[in-house]
């Protein structure tokens, strides 16, 4: 009987220190990646199915309505660094909500565009402090930089193609800059890099723009993706995720 007892014991500290080392999946992204409103989703929830819960742990903290820069200066960022351990992941796809002005009243999200080290002094109206604001490039940057820091691996997404306004040729990605700044940041700095955006493009390539608004995009716009097109863009983040090489992050997925 004390036998029987030490070795459910020490199965219960097994499991419990295996759960412990479990690495962590972190996202990081905007409304099309996490999105609250009804009839709507991105595609940061469905594609935590397609991981094997027994191997990791996939936590989305994409918040909508946010940029590269925004989403790290609310903090955000530096929490995820914070619950962070060595050998944790981190998906990032920014870029929708770059492009907006730098000190718009309302919402004060966008960054400069370009990869490059401009800087822009502005009086943010909604902190109602001055502000120094960067490049997109710059901001994906720093995201590397911390995550190496902290030595996580990080992979960066180029943000998903709008809705197709025209029949999309095989092989093309959507025309925007933040697709080619995405990967162009991710070559410099040597990290895995997923063209999301084309690898969802060409699957539009096969169907009418109309069928392509109806089945996976809402009535509300072009850019958020209805619950069909947030399991779409899933499926393309996994197949994008397992062909990167020496990535072990892929080795999690069902």
């Amino acid at each position: 009987m004390l036998l029987l007892r030490s070795l459910l014991v020490a199965l219960f500290i097994g499991s419990f220190a295996s759960a412990a080392e479990k690495p962590t999946l972190f996202i990081v992204g905007d409304s099309t990646v996490r999105n609250g409103t009804k009839g709507q989703q991105g595609w940061g929830d469905p594609v935590i199915k397609l991981f094997d819960a027994d191997k990791i742990k996939v936590e989305n903290h994409a918040i909508g309505g946010r940029s590269s820069r925004t989403f790290i200066n609310e903090g955000r960022w530096e929490k995820i660094l914070k619950a962070s351990k060595p050998g944790d992941f981190v998906l990032v796809q920014m870029g929708h909500n770059d492009g907006g002005p730098l000190d718009d009243a309302a919402r004060a999200r966008g960054s400069i565009r370009g990869v490059g080290e401009e800087t822009k002094e502005i009086d943010n109206p909604i902190t109602k402090q001055k502000e120094v604001v960067h490049t997109y490039g710059w901001y994906l940057r720093k995201y590397v930089t911390d995550a190496r820091e902290k030595k996580l691996t990080i992979v960066i997404l180029s943000p998903i193609p709008h809705c197709p306004q025209k029949p999309v040729e095989k092989g093309t990605a959507e025309k925007s800059g933040y697709v080619g700044w995405a990967e162009e940041v991710a070559k410099a700095e040597k990290v895995p890099f997923v063209n999301l955006n084309l690898l969802v493009m060409t699957h539009y390539a096969e169907m009418k723009p109309a069928e392509i608004k109806e089945k996976y995009f809402t009535t509300a716009d072009n850019t958020h993706t209805s619950p069909a097109g947030a399991e779409r863009n899933a499926a393309c983040v996994a197949e994008g995720l397992k062909a990167l090489k020496d990535v072990p992050l892929k080795e999690c997925l069902k």
